[in-house]
């Protein structure tokens, strides 16, 4: 599987250093909510036509990734 990860970048001025694709100021989660309302790759690639492919690979590898995590026991009340 090939690692997208690059087309990631983080930069304080841009989006306030929220992930974005490629210092874009579309957010990695901008793309994981328009997939999760039910867009398809082509209309998102349609709308935001400075995007490729890629890009909305790249954003569900680092969502996969960031939610990849131990799960902790809830504390008792």
């Amino acid at each position: 599987m090939a690692n997208h990860l690059d087309r990631i970048t983080v930069d304080p001025q841009i989006c306030g250093g929220r992930p974005c694709i490629r210092g874009l100021r579309v957010r990695v989660k901008d793309i994981i909510d328009m997939l999760a309302g039910g867009a398809t790759r082509a209309e998102i690639l349609r709308d935001y036509p400075y995007l490729v492919d890629e890009d909305i690979t790249a954003a569900l590898e680092f969502a996969a990734r960031a939610t990849d995590h131990p799960v902790f026991a809830a504390a008792e009340s």
